[in-house]
């Protein structure tokens, strides 16, 4: 049998990137490290997989000790292995992503994590290791599945307007929609309910309200039915 020792030198950490969407922003969920190397950095939250944990139970673990969110759905989406990618030595990372609603979570940073915060994607700069390539690998992701998948929906109050909506597509997608070809296209999906309601409370003119009708969708979707913007 061949000498294997050489090969378990390594290790392996999990990294999240988490989308969150907040008054007509895209943000990206960010920690602020407490240890070398990169102390004092902005990063990605990610950090150790126990030998004894398997991939999608260390990405939840991390994220919740290092920010306080648990029980969101993580998606893994890409190994990085550069051999100098650690400092430490030959370290493997496993990036997974999710797009949460910002209100619905509380941030509360710990173990490595001295902060926890959220940040406007346009204004993310340096990144400690490879996490601005993590990032970006994310995001990719994140632009072709809010193409093909309505699950910017989530991220919307339960009653919304068409403007609302489509900010949603414009700050993921990080391009200016036409209005007229963008509500056609999201109208004949026949996805949304109008409510018969309008704004209140507003400066402007009152815009009308609708809400995803989820159950329609997925009876779609298992027929066949193909989401595409």
């Amino acid at each position: 049998m061949a000498n294997l020792d050489g090969f378990f030198k390594s290790a392996f950490t999990v990294d999240n990137v988490i989308f969150g969407f907040d008054d007509g922003d895209l943000k990206i969920l960010l920690i602020k490290r407490g240890e070398e190397p990169f102390l004092d950095y902005w990063g990605l939250p990610g950090y150790f997989v126990y030998p004894d944990e398997n991939l999608d139970a260390a990405a939840n673990r991390v994220l919740e000790e290092l920010s306080g969110l648990k029980d969101v759905y993580l998606e893994q989406v890409k190994t990085f292995g550069a051999v100098d990618r650690h400092p430490a030595g030959r370290v493997i990372t496993v990036a997974y992503y999710s797009l949460v609603k910002i209100s619905d979570y509380k941030l509360n940073a710990s173990s490595i994590a001295q902060k926890a915060k959220w940040f406007s994607i346009p204004k993310v700069s340096e990144l400690p290791f490879d996490h601005s390539e993590i990032l970006e690998a994310c995001f990719n992701r994140l632009k072709r599945r809010v193409r093909t998948r309505p699950i910017g929906f989530e991220l919307l109050p339960p009653k919304f307007t068409l403007t609302e909506l489509q900010h949603l597509y414009e700050s993921i997608l990080e391009t200016k929609l036409d209005k007229r070809n963008f509500r056609k296209k999201i109208l004949a999906m026949n996805l949304l309910v109008d409510l018969n309601e309008t704004q209140e409370g507003v400066a402007h003119r009152p815009a009308r309200l609708y809400q995803f009708d989820g159950e329609k969708y997925e009876d779609l979707f298992s027929k066949g039915f193909n989401f595409e913007l």
